[in-house]
């Protein structure tokens, strides 16, 4: 591979990293409840002090270890730098949160519009990094490894996958709050919307397929 054509698939990759956590920043201030992926370390976030990159980070450091598990010899080399991604994507999403600080949307009409962008801002982010054709995202990642070790269907262990993470944290909420807080219909929404999004850029974006 050409150095440059090394440097843009990477640069593409990152690009789409950011995006992704400002995706994310905007489905979570929208208080409807933060995307799947993000529920169990929102709610945690809710509860303890580090914040929501924090627990991401660590949430997505079980994940590298859990592919490395189900995969051993199987496990890419190059797919070790999803450790350097996790702190990318993971610092993002805090610094995304900190200049999003201000935004306090109160009305549904506000709440909607902030909840309808992060999903398109989101899709986005996922756009880019699957054009990109890098690296996965840890939590892509250990969904194509169960995928891979249980001879499934990696669409069907996606969903499987985001309907656990998501039942896991409606548990923990309801242990510390005794009521729902980080999970809603906005978590509904984006596990629909940003899917349809996606399929949507990938038709009329002018973005190519790295490979």
């Amino acid at each position: 591979m050409k150095q440059s054509k090394w440097v843009q698939r990477y640069a593409l990759f990152v690009l789409g990293l950011v995006i992704n956590s400002f995706g994310i920043s905007f489905i979570t201030k929208a208080a409807l409840g933060t995307s799947p992926i993000s529920s169990l370390p929102y709610v945690a976030s809710l509860k303890f002090s580090p914040t929501l990159g924090q627990f991401t980070f660590v949430l997505n450091c079980l994940f590298i270890l859990t592919q490395t598990l189900l995969l051993r010899r199987k496990f890419p080399k190059i797919q070790y730098l999803q450790i350097l991604v996790n702190l990318i994507f993971s610092g993002a999403i805090d610094v995304s949160m900190l200049l999003l600080s201000r935004m306090q949307p109160e009305t549904v009409v506000a709440k909607t519009i902030s909840l309808l962008a992060g999903c398109a801002i989101l899709a986005l982010g996922i756009t880019l990094e699957v054009a990109a054709n890098a690296l996965l995202v840890p939590g892509e990642g250990v969904v194509k490894a169960i995928a891979h070790v249980s001879n499934r269907d990696f669409g069907t262990v996606k969903v499987c996958f985001d309907v656990t993470t998501v039942a896991l944290a409606i548990v923990l909420s309801l242990c510390f709050f005794h009521e729902l807080r980080g999970i809603g219909v906005g978590t509904v929404v984006s596990a629909v919307l940003v899917g349809m999004i996606v399929k949507f850029y990938r038709k009329v974006l002018p973005i190519p397929a790295m490979g």
